[in-house]
């Protein structure tokens, strides 16, 4: 008979078979956050429409199209934390079925007056809440030094505005008003059962057994929870901000057609969601503070640029690219400090409270912006105010953050240090 004592430690247990493979569920987990993108974002393209149909004020209007993002961002928070507990296998098919219901009132029920539109918008924010469901799904999925990557991969699901900016004005025109909330709702529902038969939670994912409250109490202790989400409502923010308003501002300061705005808004889009999982690489590799402060200075002069409203071709367009550039890299970049600075059975509830700061750094902009022209009748002050604050990010991110990325060292090894200065001293 012999007992065991020995404490080394072991290797990781292999994951059990037919748990899924890394790459599957990535990609599954950016299919359900696109998918729920899409249907988060149906109201905005048709806002003009409806302000012709029922008459709208601007300001009607403008609440139609905020409801949604406000919701959609303060509803991250407690969907993070419920992430932790129950897993992205639950979640993902939980809140993409609870989006079906709203886009299907929308299309059927919902559009004959302002109460109903803004009931059902109020209801739709759930599909924004997707976003705080797959950080924490596909930071358990991937090790370490692989998960700026993987999130900013994932990131690239924001992309989901893009195509629903693309098509929803095409398809109401062409096959009438419920056929963008009836192609959504059918891919909504597929996914859920999709997800819910394939989607499995990493083996690895820590499962916290804390209340709810106390779990989020604990997220508002962490400094990476606000260190984040500073940052996040800047780079997130701001591509949020000039996803939304970049039409309109192109339309009044260079008089552009509708159409030709509305192009040069999907490139932007499109730039920082490919951007996005470079972020996220680049700070695999060189580490995420760095990769932050470089993204922010490159907004903060490109904003500063465009304050003058130089002419389109070539310094606006160049400054706006390389905002959407620098936009997208940061919000990648943001997350996989996350990543490697949360503890891991948290990274949903910081997750939702960062990706709720980044929803709302998206909704105060174009107000700020729309404000400023209409008292000073140019938009110089509101970009001015942009790039002050990325530059405020990047001393941020230069001293606060950068510190706390820095390994803490001991008390017993700084005593080791100097007791070795000492002696190495007494022998010279």
């Amino acid at each position: 008979m012999t007992t065991s004592n020995d404490t080394r430690p072991q290797p990781p247990a292999a994951p059990p078979r037919g748990t899924g493979h890394p790459g599957l569920m990535l990609a599954l987990a950016l299919a359900g956050f696109a998918l729920n993108f899409w249907a988060w974002a149906l109201l905005s393209p048709l806002g003009p429409r409806f302000q012709q149909l029922l008459s709208l004020s601007p300001s009607q209007v403008a609440l139609l199209v905020a409801v949604p993002v406000v919701v959609g961002s303060l509803g991250r928070i407690p969907v993070g934390a419920l992430t932790d507990r129950f897993g992205g296998r639950v979640m993902f098919p939980l809140v993409s079925l609870a989006t079906l219901v709203p886009v299907l009132f929308l299309g059927y029920a919902g559009q004959g007056s302002l109460t109903s539109l803004l009931v059902g918008g109020f209801f739709l924010g759930i599909g924004g809440t997707a976003f705080a469901v797959g950080v924490p799904f596909v930071n358990a999925w991937f090790p370490p030094e692989r998960r700026g990557l993987a999130i900013g991969v994932f990131g690239a699901g924001m992309g989901g505005t893009a195509i629903s900016a693309l098509t929803t004005v095409k398809l109401v025109d062409g096959l009438g008003q419920t056929t963008p909330f009836l192609v959504t709702a059918v891919a909504l529902a597929a996914y859920a059962a999709v997800s819910w038969l394939v989607l499995r939670d990493s083996p690895s994912r820590v499962v916290p057994t804390e209340p709810l409250s106390r779990r989020l109490a604990a997220t508002a202790r962490l400094s990476i929870t606000w260190q984040a989400a500073a940052l996040y409502a800047v780079a997130f923010g701001g591509y949020v901000a000039f996803s939304v308003y970049l039409p309109a501002y192109l339309k009044t300061a260079y008089a552009l057609t509708p159409a030709d705005a509305a192009n040069r808004m999907a490139g932007f889009v499109l730039l920082a969601v490919l951007l996005r999982p470079i972020g996220g690489w680049l700070s695999d590799r060189l580490a995420p503070v760095p990769v932050l402060a470089s993204a922010l200075g490159v907004t903060a002069v490109a904003a500063a640029a465009q304050a003058f409203t130089p002419p389109l071709m070539p310094v606006g367009t160049l400054a706006f690219l390389a905002m959407a550039a620098a936009l997208g890299v940061g919000s990648g970049a943001t997350f996989a400090l996350v990543a490697q600075r949360t503890p891991r059975g948290s990274v949903g509830a910081v997750t939702g409270v960062v990706g709720a700061a980044g929803g709302l750094g998206g909704f105060l902009p174009p107000l700020v912006m729309g404000f400023l022209y209409g008292r000073t009748g140019s938009y110089g002050i509101g970009l001015a105010l942009l790039s002050l604050v990325a530059v405020a990010a990047v001393v941020l991110t230069l001293t606060v953050v950068r510190r706390g990325s820095r390994p803490r060292t001991s008390t017993a090894s700084r005593g080791r240090r100097v007791r070795s200065r000492s002696v190495g001293r007494l022998a010279s």
